[in-house]
Formats: structure tokens, sequence, C-alpha cells
């Protein structure tokens, strides 16, 4: 469960193990609940390949969102790009003991969050949504990036897997297409969390919201508020703080699909065929 050599280097970080729990994983890396003393620790692991470089890109995620000082994320305690051949990111334990993360904080904080912008939209490293290797490199304008960075890698892996029929395949190359006109925008770039699900919003002591497993980018801050419509689990008061903070320009319900297209493809190349026919019923929209 836990190698004799990491379990080393814990020892000498955080004082000898007194308990260590599997919490399972995803896509090859191994998450564990970790105890020294009296304190708990969230622990991911990986020993190489994609699921390492996954763990690596995590914690330089957390690294740069903790900078802003904006939303909450469980502090990092340790990380390492290899240890003896194995990456791995230990994070504080949040324990909100039940509660349910506070949505209308969370609203405001977020739009805090994207507040924070770079020149351009991407990032100066690639990075993974769920397991799949994510482009950023940096593009000047949004649809471009969009088109490049977002969908055009997606659907070229849906092409390696044998998942783009011809009316699929045929409606996605006119998406590409049209995407200057459809995600033409004056917003700066915004610094987003990128892979933000309910699964990746938990409760802090006092149910303050906190945010794990970043997939970050400067990006468009609509396609960070698209996601959380798309599997739900944010409440009203979620969204009604984020447009008191900073409103939403008018017409985004008109895109909020478009920008979904991508995690739908992300899902169809992931988990397979049953994520098609949303993927479909998009093309059709557009």
């Amino acid at each position: 469960m836990l190698p004799d050599d990491l379990r080393a280097t814990l020892d000498t970080i955080i004082g000898p193990l007194t308990q260590i729990e599997a919490l399972g994983g995803s896509f090859g890396a191994h998450l564990l609940r970790v105890t020294a003393g009296q304190a708990r620790f969230a622990l991911k692991w990986a020993a190489q390949g994609d699921a390492a470089a996954m763990v690596a890109a995590e914690a330089d995620g957390l690294r740069r969102l903790a900078a802003t000082h904006t939303v909450r994320l469980p502090a990092l305690v340790a990380a390492a790009d290899t240890t003896a051949g194995k990456a791995f990111i230990l994070v504080e334990w949040l324990d909100g003991a039940g509660a349910r993360p506070d949505q209308a904080r969370l609203g405001a904080e977020l739009a805090a969050l994207h507040r924070h912008s770079a020149p351009a939209f991407g990032l100066d490293a690639a990075n993974f949504i769920g397991g799949t290797r994510q482009s950023n490199g940096w593009l000047a304008a949004w649809p471009a990036f969009f088109r490049e960075r977002r969908l055009r890698p997606q659907i070229e892996l849906a092409a390696a897997h044998g998942r783009l029929p011809p009316p699929r395949r045929h409606g996605l190359e006119r998406i590409l297409l049209r995407l200057d006109d459809l995600l033409a925008t004056d917003e700066p770039p915004a610094l987003i969390h990128g892979d933000l699900w309910g699964g990746n919003v938990v409760a802090a002591p006092g149910g303050m919201p906190a945010l794990i497993d970043p997939a970050v980018s400067y990006s468009h801050r609509e396609a960070e508020l698209a996601f959380t419509e798309l599997f739900g689990g944010f409440g009203s008061a979620f969204y009604a703080a984020y447009q008191q903070a900073w409103p939403l320009d008018r017409g985004y319900a008109e895109r909020r699909d478009l920008y979904n297209l991508y995690h739908l493809l992300n899902h169809l190349n992931l988990f397979g065929a049953s994520y098609g026919a949303e993927v479909d019923r998009v093309l059709r929209r557009y």
C-alpha cells in the first residue's frame, strides 16, 4: 500500500506514521490518509508515467492557486516530482465534520480567483484533466485557444479511439470553424481551477469551502462556470454570490453547452461511448 522508501521519506517530514488508510485512487495514482501522531494528512503518489506526471501537476496547480490568496485549499505540506522514482503530494487532511461547503462563500471566492489574469490564454506547463494530458501552450485569442488547446486534442484522441463516426466528426469540424464567431470576447484571461465539479469541492472546518484536484490554466471564466453546471452540485447561493461579485456577460447561457463540449469529449475518451449521445446533442445545438 505504501512503498518502504516513500514511507521513510514521509517519516522524515512529518514523523513516524502511526496509521495508513487506503482511499482508492484514480488513473494510476494512489490516494491514502496517513496519520503521524495526532495529525492526519492526505497523500497521493504514483510510481511512473502519466500517473506520476499527474501528481506533480496537481502540486503545481495547488501552489498556483494558493499564491492568489483567494480560495481555500488543503495546505501543501510536501511534494516531490520523484522520490526513488515516485511522485507524491502530501497535504493537510480537511475534516468538515459532515458540514456542507458554504456555497455563497465559494461563489464570491471563485470570482476573486478569476480576477487573476495573464497576458495570454494558457499556462507555461501542461497538466491533466482527469487522466488526459491537457496542453496549455499560450495563445493570444480565446477562440483559438479553445480550438487548438482544448477541442482539437480531444477530437484527435477520440479519432484514435475509434469514437468519431462520420456525422460526429463532421459536426466537430464545423464547430471548429465557427468558434471565432461563437466565442468572440474582450474579457482578459482568468486563472481557473479547471476541473471544478462537485466532487472537487470539500468542506474544511466550519463549513469553509475548499478546492482539490486542480487543472489550472488562464482560460475564460465562463468555461469554469459552465462546468459547474454540467454535473450539478452547486446551489443557487453559489451562482448568486458569483454574479454579485462579478456578473457574467449576457449570452453566457448560449455559450455554456459549447464550453462543456470539451469535458464531454474528455469523458468520451476516458469512459467510453456512453458519452457520445451528449456530444452529439451539443453538436446539433450549434
